[in-house]
């Protein structure tokens, strides 16, 4: 079987592991949300594709979800000395050297694709991880600052150091509309059986990827099943809520299905403290869907696969 999952963070790094667990035959091929990548101390740094590598290859963080296990700091330290920001985003030694070996392959000539192709050699995630597009895309959130007025920080600075604080206006995909899919990303979904969109954000991770011309279109003519990241009313983790009123969508399970849509969604996995969602042309079931545990985290994406196995037996016949 062939299964493809668009994926960003935390939450969709922990479900492909589990997905990988459920489907151990199944070819597997990860498009990776890049709206998030950030220059920093001249380094190129792009943390759901890293999140993703590490999760799947066992060097993550498992406490925080991101960064090296084992990690130290001592560069950021001196960086601090001598007074170079920012001081807000924390990069490890250890993550320190994922970024320069990557900006080193760019400044090389090599696309972004080929530079995580070359990561995972070392870190062997089970899955193909291919990032959305070649081209540089960055998310970017215009908020109001009581202090410096109406203003737009990219969304690191906004999510990282704000800690969404500041009520955003908009967030756009800066770059999105003139970006192509990476090599490889078109052709993995034409050829998939299912699509699975994980527990992701669904409007910074895997609503950018689905801004890429051409994905959103080679997605709705498959069959998709989704996870729902929000759980009674509330993000299972992170700020997902304040990325969601920003574009003017209620933080619930009914309302995101119904921001993907009836054209592109065609199964939503939603908790039992949502069993009453009811989403027209949407079959929707409900199970507990809190990752608490590897045994837990399979499960969920053995019943996302199992639902789409059987809306695609139903579409085919």
């Amino acid at each position: 079987m062939k299964i493809v999952a668009l994926a960003g963070g935390i939450g969709g790094a922990r479900f492909l592991r589990g997905l990988r667990a459920a489907a151990p035959e199944a070819e597997i091929t990860v498009i990776g949300n890049t709206g998030d990548d950030i220059s920093l101390f001249g380094l190129r740094v792009c943390p759901d594709l890293d999140t993703v590598m590490y999760t799947l290859g066992g060097g993550i963080n498992e406490e925080q979800g991101w960064g090296r296990a084992a990690e130290t700091f001592a560069v950021k330290e001196e960086l601090a000395a001598y007074g170079v920001g920012p001081s807000w985003f924390g990069l490890g030694d250890r993550d320190f050297a994922t970024h320069i070996v990557r900006t080193q392959m760019l400044a090389a000539g090599y696309p972004l694709s080929a530079v995580t192709e070359a990561l995972c050699d070392r870190w062997r995630p089970g899955v193909r991880l291919i990032p959305m597009t070649d081209d540089q895309v960055e998310t970017h959130v215009v908020v109001d600052d009581p202090e410096r007025g109406r203003h737009a920080v990219h969304f690191q600075e906004w999510w990282v150091r704000m800690r969404a604080s500041a009520p955003a206006v908009s967030i756009a995909p800066v770059g999105a509309d003139e970006a192509k899919p990476a090599p490889g990303v078109v052709a993995a979904i034409e050829e998939a059986d299912v699509v699975l969109f994980p527990p992701s954000n669904p409007v910074v991770s895997i609503g950018t990827i689905l801004a890429i011309p051409g994905i959103r279109d080679a997605v709705a003519a498959k069959t998709v099943v989704g996870v729902s990241p929000i759980i009674g009313g509330a993000p299972v983790r992170g700020m997902a809520d304040a990325c969601l009123t920003a574009i003017g969508v209620e933080t619930s399970a009914q309302a995101v299905a119904e921001h993907y849509g009836l054209g592109l969604l065609d199964g939503w996995l939603v908790d039992d403290a949502d069993a009453d969602v009811r989403v027209e042309g949407i079959e929707v079931r409900a199970r507990p869907l809190l990752m608490s545990d590897a045994d837990a985290t399979s499960a969920i994406a053995q019943a996302a696969l199992d639902l789409a196995v059987e809306l695609k037996r139903v579409e085919d016949a």
